[in-house]
């Protein structure tokens, strides 16, 4: 009996395994392969002077510039699970086949410990059901990828209470997913395990099949690695890599002046977005990272900020495409 209930484990394990389509690096340089999605929350009016296009113009733009797939923002106001029923499902799954992109996944927007500090708001579990909605509005339009975030640190809470909110949700989360097919794709981007080792352990401490990492070189640029750190972040987070985003940001010095002194204070430098061949994060590095890993997920871009030269359409659209410009050399 104990024989048999060992098997069926190993077989349940191997099921759960193969259900999900998504692929880990291979870790051979030969396997890798530029594939290129475009954000459209680079198109979605969020930043200062940032032009808006509507869902479809954003998927005609994506193609006229020359990108392999697309990213979908699934909140308002491109794709929320609110606004898309049945046949509007079904209508833009079939414009972004009739426009031959692959949708690479859907962009979740999700912080495990807000509401920490009311202990009666069952909020992982509201968010986990969140993450269920968008994992079928996901398998609706023909992916099997949504992004999600970890968790906000909060003030006045004890750190590990707010990690165990984190693994408890991801756990949900990923069980939701499961029943449609999908993986999670957790970005480095919030507080909580925002750093290569932290993610690396609690993605190890979820321990499920379709929960991994959306690993991205700007957390780690802006918390101070080396680009020699960067790549063996890559190397070390490669069992659980199966996307990223990039985006190119410059430092902008602040200075408070204090009277009583006559002086300046340094303040926190404000970050800006610039075009992806100058900037602050090695972009070479990290690429030639993924490629040593034999990362076979695509690679989107993004314009998340606000951008020189202004958001208007002209110059998102040459930013966009200089992006295609530069990762062809890779």
């Amino acid at each position: 009996m104990r024989k048999f209930c060992f098997v069926m484990m190993i077989v349940f394990w191997l099921c759960s395994q193969s259900a999900f389509s998504q692929k880990t690096p291979t870790g051979d340089p030969k396997d890798f392969q530029m594939k290129t999605c475009l954000h459209s929350v680079s198109y979605a009016g969020f930043w200062r002077g940032q032009a808006r296009l509507t869902v479809d113009e954003f998927l005609d733009k994506a193609k006229q510039l020359g990108y392999d797939g697309v990213m979908l923002m699934a909140k308002r106001p491109h794709v929320s699970p609110l606004d898309y029923d049945d046949a509007a499902r079904k209508a833009l799954r079939r414009k972004i086949e009739r426009l031959d992109l692959e949708l690479v996944c859907l962009a979740g927007y999700t912080d495990f410990t807000a509401g920490s500090d009311k202990a009666g708001i069952p909020n992982v579990e509201i968010q986990a059901a969140y993450v269920g909605e968008l994992a079928k509005l996901a398998h609706d339009l023909g992916t099997d990828m949504v992004r999600v975030f970890t968790g906000y640190e909060r003030p006045d809470i004890p750190f590990d209470k707010q990690y165990a909110l984190v693994v408890e949700g991801l756990k949900l989360a990923g069980k939701e997913a499961a029943k449609y097919g999908v993986t999670l794709a957790v970005q480095n981007h919030h507080d909580i395990a925002s750093h290569h080792d932290m993610m690396h352990w609690l993605l190890s401490e979820v321990n499920m099949p379709n929960v991994r990492a959306a690993f991205d070189p700007w957390t780690p640029t802006l918390q101070g690695l080396s680009p020699e750190q960067i790549r063996q972040a890559v190397h070390k987070m490669k069992p659980f890599i199966i996307h990223t985003t990039a985006a190119q940001y410059v430092r902008l010095p602040r200075y408070h002046y204090e009277l009583t002194l006559t002086n300046f204070e340094p303040e926190q430098t404000l970050i800006r977005a610039v075009p992806i061949d100058r900037g602050i994060i090695d972009y070479e590095t990290f690429f030639k990272a993924l490629k040593e890993i034999g990362y076979q997920g695509y690679i989107a871009y993004e314009m998340c900020e606000v951008l020189d030269g202004g958001g208007e359409i002209d110059n998102l659209d040459a930013t966009a495409k200089a992006f295609l410009d530069y990762v062809r050399k890779f």
